[in-house]
Protein backbone atom coordinates (compact mmCIF):
# COMPACT_ATOMS: atom_id res chain seq x y z
CA UNK A 1 0.00 0.00 0.00
CA UNK A 2 2.78 2.70 0.64
CA UNK A 3 4.65 1.87 -2.62
CA UNK A 4 1.52 2.52 -4.08
CA UNK A 5 0.79 6.02 -2.76
CA UNK A 6 4.47 7.01 -3.65
CA UNK A 7 3.49 6.36 -7.30
CA UNK A 8 0.42 8.26 -7.53
CA UNK A 9 2.50 10.86 -5.80
CA UNK A 10 5.15 10.57 -8.74
CA UNK A 11 2.51 10.43 -11.45
CA UNK A 12 0.28 13.64 -10.14
CA UNK A 13 4.09 15.13 -9.84
CA UNK A 14 4.90 14.13 -13.43
CA UNK A 15 1.53 15.37 -14.71
CA UNK A 16 2.09 18.50 -12.73
CA UNK A 17 5.70 19.36 -14.19
CA UNK A 18 4.60 18.40 -17.85
CA UNK A 19 1.81 20.99 -17.57
CA UNK A 20 4.55 23.62 -17.02
CA UNK A 21 6.53 23.22 -19.35
CA UNK A 22 4.79 25.32 -21.90
CA UNK A 23 1.13 27.70 -21.14
CA UNK A 24 0.25 25.75 -24.60
CA UNK A 25 0.44 22.19 -23.71
CA UNK A 26 -2.50 20.16 -23.18
CA UNK A 27 -3.53 17.90 -20.51
CA UNK A 28 -3.55 14.73 -22.19
CA UNK A 29 -2.23 11.22 -20.88
CA UNK A 30 1.03 11.23 -20.40
CA UNK A 31 3.09 8.48 -22.73
CA UNK A 32 6.49 7.02 -22.04
CA UNK A 33 8.80 7.78 -25.21
CA UNK A 34 12.66 7.01 -23.95
CA UNK A 35 15.24 6.87 -26.32
CA UNK A 36 14.90 6.48 -30.08
CA UNK A 37 15.47 2.94 -31.37
CA UNK A 38 17.45 1.49 -34.47
CA UNK A 39 17.23 -1.26 -36.17
CA UNK A 40 19.78 -3.22 -39.12
CA UNK A 41 18.94 -4.55 -42.27
CA UNK A 42 21.83 -6.90 -43.07
CA UNK A 43 20.78 -8.49 -46.11
CA UNK A 44 24.07 -8.75 -48.36
CA UNK A 45 25.57 -11.36 -46.71
CA UNK A 46 28.51 -8.96 -45.73
CA UNK A 47 31.24 -10.42 -43.49
CA UNK A 48 30.44 -9.28 -39.98
CA UNK A 49 33.50 -9.34 -37.44
CA UNK A 50 33.14 -10.15 -34.08
CA UNK A 51 33.76 -6.32 -33.15
CA UNK A 52 31.21 -5.52 -34.90
CA UNK A 53 28.77 -7.66 -33.18
CA UNK A 54 29.95 -6.45 -29.63
CA UNK A 55 28.71 -3.52 -30.27
CA UNK A 56 25.73 -3.79 -32.69
CA UNK A 57 24.03 -6.39 -30.95
CA UNK A 58 24.27 -3.93 -27.77
CA UNK A 59 22.41 -1.14 -29.35
CA UNK A 60 20.20 -2.19 -31.67
CA UNK A 61 16.51 -3.36 -30.50
CA UNK A 62 16.03 -5.35 -34.40
CA UNK A 63 18.49 -6.97 -36.89
CA UNK A 64 17.20 -8.74 -39.81
CA UNK A 65 18.86 -11.50 -41.57
CA UNK A 66 19.25 -14.26 -44.01
CA UNK A 67 18.45 -17.50 -43.85
CA UNK A 68 21.37 -18.96 -43.92
CA UNK A 69 23.21 -16.60 -41.88
CA UNK A 70 21.94 -18.74 -38.69
CA UNK A 71 25.73 -18.56 -37.13
CA UNK A 72 25.37 -15.08 -37.20
CA UNK A 73 21.89 -14.78 -35.61
CA UNK A 74 23.58 -17.18 -32.37
CA UNK A 75 26.47 -15.03 -31.92
CA UNK A 76 24.36 -12.18 -31.88
CA UNK A 77 22.44 -13.95 -29.21
CA UNK A 78 25.37 -14.52 -27.20
CA UNK A 79 26.07 -10.79 -27.02
CA UNK A 80 22.66 -10.04 -26.18
CA UNK A 81 19.75 -12.34 -25.52
CA UNK A 82 17.38 -9.87 -25.94
CA UNK A 83 18.14 -8.70 -29.35
CA UNK A 84 15.22 -9.10 -31.50
CA UNK A 85 16.24 -10.96 -34.74
CA UNK A 86 14.38 -11.30 -38.01
CA UNK A 87 14.87 -13.90 -40.74
CA UNK A 88 14.73 -12.51 -44.75
CA UNK A 89 11.52 -13.58 -46.37
CA UNK A 90 9.91 -12.14 -49.50
CA UNK A 91 6.28 -12.29 -49.52
CA UNK A 92 5.56 -12.38 -53.45
CA UNK A 93 8.63 -13.79 -54.80
CA UNK A 94 10.28 -17.39 -55.59
CA UNK A 95 13.98 -17.09 -56.70
CA UNK A 96 15.04 -18.82 -60.00
CA UNK A 97 19.17 -18.18 -58.89
CA UNK A 98 18.27 -20.02 -55.77
CA UNK A 99 17.79 -23.46 -57.46
CA UNK A 100 20.77 -25.31 -58.85
CA UNK A 101 20.57 -28.25 -61.46
CA UNK A 102 17.19 -28.40 -60.64
CA UNK A 103 17.36 -28.69 -56.76
CA UNK A 104 16.27 -25.83 -54.40
CA UNK A 105 18.85 -24.10 -52.21
CA UNK A 106 18.60 -25.27 -48.29
CA UNK A 107 18.25 -22.07 -46.87
CA UNK A 108 16.08 -19.61 -49.12
CA UNK A 109 14.87 -15.80 -49.44
CA UNK A 110 12.00 -17.18 -50.10
CA UNK A 111 9.10 -19.35 -48.59
CA UNK A 112 9.46 -21.79 -51.49
CA UNK A 113 11.67 -22.68 -53.75
CA UNK A 114 11.76 -22.00 -57.51
CA UNK A 115 12.51 -25.64 -58.67
CA UNK A 116 9.82 -27.34 -56.06
CA UNK A 117 6.59 -24.88 -57.27
CA UNK A 118 7.73 -25.62 -60.96
CA UNK A 119 7.98 -28.89 -60.55
CA UNK A 120 4.39 -29.46 -57.85
CA UNK A 121 2.41 -26.35 -58.48
CA UNK A 122 3.06 -24.36 -61.67
CA UNK A 123 -0.71 -22.37 -61.19
CA UNK A 124 1.40 -20.55 -58.22
CA UNK A 125 3.01 -18.75 -60.71
CA UNK A 126 1.42 -15.30 -61.55
CA UNK A 127 0.83 -14.44 -65.03
CA UNK A 128 -0.75 -11.47 -67.09
CA UNK A 129 -3.45 -11.42 -69.51
CA UNK A 130 -1.36 -13.00 -71.91
CA UNK A 131 -0.38 -16.09 -70.14
CA UNK A 132 2.89 -14.73 -69.41
CA UNK A 133 4.91 -15.66 -65.86
CA UNK A 134 5.65 -12.14 -64.53
CA UNK A 135 8.93 -11.17 -63.09
CA UNK A 136 10.50 -8.56 -61.19
CA UNK A 137 11.77 -6.25 -63.67
CA UNK A 138 15.06 -4.69 -62.38
CA UNK A 139 15.52 -7.99 -60.07
CA UNK A 140 16.87 -11.08 -61.94
CA UNK A 141 15.17 -14.26 -61.20
CA UNK A 142 12.47 -13.26 -58.90
CA UNK A 143 9.07 -14.85 -60.54
CA UNK A 144 6.04 -13.30 -58.95
CA UNK A 145 4.19 -15.63 -56.87
CA UNK A 146 0.09 -15.75 -56.86
CA UNK A 147 -0.68 -14.64 -53.02
CA UNK A 148 -3.89 -15.27 -53.15
CA UNK A 149 -4.11 -18.83 -53.82
CA UNK A 150 -4.95 -20.44 -50.74
CA UNK A 151 -2.91 -23.11 -50.98
CA UNK A 152 0.50 -21.20 -51.93
CA UNK A 153 -0.34 -19.39 -48.09
CA UNK A 154 -0.69 -22.33 -46.34
CA UNK A 155 2.34 -23.54 -48.00
CA UNK A 156 4.57 -20.56 -47.58
CA UNK A 157 3.61 -20.16 -43.97
CA UNK A 158 4.11 -23.67 -43.32
CA UNK A 159 8.03 -23.38 -45.06
CA UNK A 160 8.61 -20.07 -43.50
CA UNK A 161 7.78 -20.94 -40.28
CA UNK A 162 9.65 -24.32 -39.64
CA UNK A 163 12.77 -22.88 -40.93
CA UNK A 164 12.52 -19.65 -38.42
CA UNK A 165 11.71 -21.79 -35.91
CA UNK A 166 14.41 -24.51 -36.51
CA UNK A 167 16.72 -21.94 -36.62
CA UNK A 168 15.83 -19.33 -33.62
CA UNK A 169 15.02 -16.50 -35.27
CA UNK A 170 12.12 -14.05 -33.24
CA UNK A 171 10.71 -12.81 -35.65
CA UNK A 172 10.19 -13.00 -39.78
CA UNK A 173 10.80 -9.33 -42.05
CA UNK A 174 8.50 -9.86 -44.73
CA UNK A 175 9.76 -7.98 -48.16
CA UNK A 176 7.16 -6.96 -50.85
CA UNK A 177 3.46 -6.25 -48.91
CA UNK A 178 2.77 -4.54 -52.27
CA UNK A 179 -0.29 -2.59 -52.98
CA UNK A 180 -0.41 -2.01 -56.79
CA UNK A 181 -1.23 -4.44 -59.41
CA UNK A 182 1.87 -3.45 -61.31
CA UNK A 183 4.17 -3.26 -58.86
CA UNK A 184 7.95 -4.26 -60.42
CA UNK A 185 6.13 -4.56 -64.48
CA UNK A 186 4.64 -0.84 -64.81
CA UNK A 187 1.06 -0.77 -66.84
CA UNK A 188 0.70 -4.74 -66.37
CA UNK A 189 -1.21 -5.98 -63.83
CA UNK A 190 -1.67 -9.83 -63.26
CA UNK A 191 -5.10 -11.37 -65.19
CA UNK A 192 -6.24 -12.44 -61.70
CA UNK A 193 -5.80 -9.03 -60.47
CA UNK A 194 -6.99 -6.64 -62.97
CA UNK A 195 -6.86 -3.65 -60.53
CA UNK A 196 -5.39 -2.69 -56.85
CA UNK A 197 -8.56 -3.55 -55.24
CA UNK A 198 -9.16 -7.17 -56.15
CA UNK A 199 -4.72 -7.00 -55.10
CA UNK A 200 -4.68 -5.85 -52.25
CA UNK A 201 -7.87 -8.17 -51.35
CA UNK A 202 -5.03 -10.96 -52.10
CA UNK A 203 -2.64 -9.62 -49.91
CA UNK A 204 -4.91 -9.09 -47.27
CA UNK A 205 -5.83 -12.73 -46.96
CA UNK A 206 -2.15 -13.65 -47.47
CA UNK A 207 -1.67 -11.87 -44.57
CA UNK A 208 -4.41 -12.94 -42.34
CA UNK A 209 -2.92 -16.41 -42.99
CA UNK A 210 1.00 -15.14 -41.87
CA UNK A 211 -0.91 -13.99 -38.45
CA UNK A 212 -2.42 -17.17 -38.09
CA UNK A 213 0.52 -19.33 -38.32
CA UNK A 214 2.80 -16.88 -36.69
CA UNK A 215 1.23 -16.24 -33.96
CA UNK A 216 0.72 -20.42 -33.15
CA UNK A 217 4.19 -20.43 -33.81
CA UNK A 218 5.39 -17.41 -31.43
CA UNK A 219 6.99 -15.62 -34.09
CA UNK A 220 7.03 -11.85 -34.55
CA UNK A 221 5.88 -10.20 -38.36
CA UNK A 222 7.08 -7.30 -39.53
CA UNK A 223 6.42 -6.20 -43.14
CA UNK A 224 7.85 -3.48 -45.92
CA UNK A 225 4.61 -1.25 -46.65
CA UNK A 226 6.70 0.44 -48.61
CA UNK A 227 4.36 3.65 -50.66
CA UNK A 228 1.23 2.92 -48.53
CA UNK A 229 1.04 6.54 -47.87
CA UNK A 230 0.12 6.85 -51.62
CA UNK A 231 -3.31 4.11 -51.10
CA UNK A 232 -5.97 5.04 -48.63
CA UNK A 233 -6.27 3.22 -45.57
CA UNK A 234 -3.25 0.82 -47.09
CA UNK A 235 -1.44 0.93 -44.28
CA UNK A 236 -3.89 0.56 -41.27
CA UNK A 237 -5.63 -2.74 -43.39
CA UNK A 238 -2.14 -4.89 -43.83
CA UNK A 239 -0.72 -3.70 -40.37
CA UNK A 240 -3.77 -5.28 -38.41
CA UNK A 241 -2.31 -8.58 -39.52
CA UNK A 242 1.23 -7.66 -37.93
CA UNK A 243 3.53 -6.52 -35.56
CA UNK A 244 4.85 -4.25 -37.28
CA UNK A 245 5.39 -2.25 -40.30
CA UNK A 246 8.55 -1.13 -42.19
CA UNK A 247 8.25 2.05 -44.44
CA UNK A 248 11.13 1.89 -46.44
CA UNK A 249 11.14 5.42 -48.21
CA UNK A 250 10.32 7.38 -44.97
CA UNK A 251 10.36 11.13 -45.41
CA UNK A 252 13.50 12.27 -47.06
CA UNK A 253 13.95 10.17 -50.47
CA UNK A 254 17.58 11.69 -50.60
CA UNK A 255 19.32 14.22 -49.64
CA UNK A 256 17.73 16.53 -51.63
CA UNK A 257 14.20 15.10 -51.86
CA UNK A 258 12.17 15.73 -48.63
CA UNK A 259 8.96 15.30 -48.14
CA UNK A 260 6.64 18.04 -47.03
CA UNK A 261 3.40 18.09 -45.51
CA UNK A 262 0.29 17.38 -47.60
CA UNK A 263 -2.22 15.20 -47.47
CA UNK A 264 -0.15 11.93 -48.56
CA UNK A 265 3.18 13.48 -47.21
CA UNK A 266 4.40 14.16 -44.07
CA UNK A 267 1.38 14.15 -41.81
CA UNK A 268 0.38 10.73 -43.46
CA UNK A 269 3.41 9.48 -42.75
CA UNK A 270 3.84 10.61 -39.23
CA UNK A 271 0.65 9.30 -39.06
CA UNK A 272 1.65 5.51 -39.35
CA UNK A 273 3.44 5.50 -36.30
CA UNK A 274 1.06 6.86 -34.19
CA UNK A 275 -1.59 4.12 -35.70
CA UNK A 276 1.03 1.48 -34.89
CA UNK A 277 1.33 1.92 -31.41
CA UNK A 278 -2.24 2.66 -30.70
CA UNK A 279 -2.24 -0.84 -31.65
CA UNK A 280 0.66 -2.28 -29.87
CA UNK A 281 2.56 -2.49 -33.11
CA UNK A 282 5.88 -1.46 -33.63
CA UNK A 283 7.16 0.75 -36.53
CA UNK A 284 10.68 0.69 -38.50
CA UNK A 285 11.27 3.73 -40.79
CA UNK A 286 14.22 4.30 -43.34
CA UNK A 287 15.27 7.74 -44.49
CA UNK A 288 17.41 7.86 -47.43
CA UNK A 289 20.27 10.65 -47.62
CA UNK A 290 23.79 10.39 -48.20
CA UNK A 291 26.04 10.02 -44.92
CA UNK A 292 26.74 13.33 -42.50
CA UNK A 293 23.84 15.06 -44.27
CA UNK A 294 22.81 16.45 -40.59
CA UNK A 295 19.85 18.29 -41.90
CA UNK A 296 18.08 15.41 -43.22
CA UNK A 297 18.67 13.45 -40.40
CA UNK A 298 17.37 15.84 -38.08
CA UNK A 299 14.44 16.23 -40.07
CA UNK A 300 13.75 12.54 -40.09
CA UNK A 301 14.43 12.28 -36.26
CA UNK A 302 12.35 14.97 -35.32
CA UNK A 303 9.51 13.52 -37.12
CA UNK A 304 9.33 10.38 -35.78
CA UNK A 305 9.47 11.75 -31.80
CA UNK A 306 6.02 13.67 -32.59
CA UNK A 307 4.16 10.60 -32.82
CA UNK A 308 6.23 7.73 -31.06
CA UNK A 309 5.80 6.52 -27.77
CA UNK A 310 9.09 4.53 -27.74
CA UNK A 311 8.05 1.67 -30.53
CA UNK A 312 8.94 3.06 -33.51
CA UNK A 313 12.91 2.62 -34.34
CA UNK A 314 14.48 4.18 -37.27
CA UNK A 315 18.26 3.57 -39.72
CA UNK A 316 19.01 5.78 -42.89
CA UNK A 317 20.68 4.61 -45.42
CA UNK A 318 22.65 6.03 -48.29
CA UNK A 319 22.21 3.61 -51.51
CA UNK A 320 19.40 1.74 -52.43
CA UNK A 321 19.10 -1.83 -51.05
CA UNK A 322 22.55 -0.98 -49.06
CA UNK A 323 22.08 -3.49 -46.57
CA UNK A 324 25.71 -4.71 -45.45
CA UNK A 325 27.23 -2.99 -43.08
CA UNK A 326 25.46 -1.45 -39.77
CA UNK A 327 23.83 2.12 -40.47
CA UNK A 328 25.79 5.35 -39.03
CA UNK A 329 25.22 5.45 -35.10
CA UNK A 330 24.12 8.71 -33.68
CA UNK A 331 24.71 10.51 -30.34
CA UNK A 332 21.26 11.91 -30.41
CA UNK A 333 20.23 7.59 -30.43
CA UNK A 334 21.02 7.69 -26.37
CA UNK A 335 18.87 10.81 -25.82
CA UNK A 336 16.60 10.60 -23.42
CA UNK A 337 13.66 13.55 -23.59
CA UNK A 338 11.68 12.12 -20.49
CA UNK A 339 8.03 11.52 -21.17
CA UNK A 340 5.70 13.66 -23.66
CA UNK A 341 3.01 16.34 -22.37
CA UNK A 342 0.43 15.18 -24.98
CA UNK A 343 0.56 14.98 -28.84
CA UNK A 344 2.06 17.18 -31.23
CA UNK A 345 0.43 20.45 -32.13
CA UNK A 346 0.72 23.14 -34.46
CA UNK A 347 2.94 26.47 -33.68
CA UNK A 348 2.59 27.78 -37.00
CA UNK A 349 1.72 26.68 -40.53
CA UNK A 350 3.00 23.29 -40.78
CA UNK A 351 5.47 23.82 -38.17
CA UNK A 352 5.16 21.46 -35.15
CA UNK A 353 6.03 21.26 -31.86
CA UNK A 354 6.12 17.96 -29.12
CA UNK A 355 7.10 18.81 -26.00
CA UNK A 356 8.79 16.52 -23.24
CA UNK A 357 9.95 16.44 -19.27
CA UNK A 358 13.42 16.83 -20.28
CA UNK A 359 13.33 18.47 -24.04
CA UNK A 360 10.99 19.17 -27.67
CA UNK A 361 10.58 18.13 -30.99
CA UNK A 362 10.25 21.06 -33.59
CA UNK A 363 9.68 20.36 -37.39
CA UNK A 364 8.65 22.58 -39.65
CA UNK A 365 7.21 20.41 -42.61
CA UNK A 366 6.73 23.46 -45.11
CA UNK A 367 8.02 22.69 -48.19
CA UNK A 368 12.14 22.72 -48.87
CA UNK A 369 13.44 26.73 -49.44
CA UNK A 370 10.61 28.47 -47.87
CA UNK A 371 11.52 30.80 -45.45
CA UNK A 372 12.32 30.39 -41.60
CA UNK A 373 10.02 30.18 -38.75
CA UNK A 374 11.22 31.12 -35.52
CA UNK A 375 9.91 29.22 -32.49
CA UNK A 376 10.15 30.01 -28.93
CA UNK A 377 10.88 27.73 -26.31
CA UNK A 378 9.59 29.07 -22.66
CA UNK A 379 12.82 27.75 -21.07
CA UNK A 380 16.56 27.16 -22.15
CA UNK A 381 17.31 24.29 -24.55
CA UNK A 382 20.85 22.69 -25.71
CA UNK A 383 20.53 22.00 -29.15
CA UNK A 384 22.43 19.19 -31.13
CA UNK A 385 26.08 20.80 -30.92
CA UNK A 386 25.48 21.47 -27.23
CA UNK A 387 24.80 25.65 -27.67
CA UNK A 388 22.33 26.54 -25.04
CA UNK A 389 18.94 28.60 -26.90
CA UNK A 390 15.81 30.02 -26.25
CA UNK A 391 14.64 29.85 -29.45
CA UNK A 392 15.45 28.04 -32.76
CA UNK A 393 15.06 29.15 -36.54
CA UNK A 394 13.27 26.53 -38.90
CA UNK A 395 13.64 26.63 -42.80
CA UNK A 396 11.37 24.35 -44.54
CA UNK A 397 11.80 20.64 -44.20
CA UNK A 398 14.02 21.12 -41.80
CA UNK A 399 13.73 19.66 -37.49
CA UNK A 400 15.43 19.81 -33.98
CA UNK A 401 15.19 17.36 -31.10
CA UNK A 402 16.39 20.06 -28.24
CA UNK A 403 17.38 18.93 -24.42
CA UNK A 404 16.30 20.75 -21.58
CA UNK A 405 16.99 20.17 -17.46
CA UNK A 406 15.06 17.30 -16.35
CA UNK A 407 12.70 18.08 -13.48
CA UNK A 408 13.40 17.08 -10.46
CA UNK A 409 11.57 13.78 -9.40
CA UNK A 410 12.19 12.44 -12.67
Amino acid sequence: MPARSGAVRRVLLLTALLLSITPAARAETVLPVGRAQSFWLHLNSTPVSDATIAVEAKRRAHIALNAWEGELLRKLKAVNPDVKVYVYKDLSSTRSYACKNGVDDAQLPTGLGYCDVRKRNPEWFLRDKNGRELAYSGYDGHWQMDVGNTAYRKAWVQSVVANAKATGFDGVFLDNALFTCDTYHPGVCPAKYPDDASFQRAYRGMLAEVRRGFTAAGLKSVANLSNARLQRGAWDSYSTYLDGGFDEWWLTFSSGKLLEDYELGWRKQVAQIAANETHGRMTWVQPHFDVGDTRAFRYALASLYMTTTGEAAIAEIAKTDGYGDPTPWHPEYEWNLGYAAGSYRAVAEKVYRRDFACGVALVNANPTGSAKVEVLLHRAHRDHEGRTVRSVQLPGTTGVLLRAPCPSGL
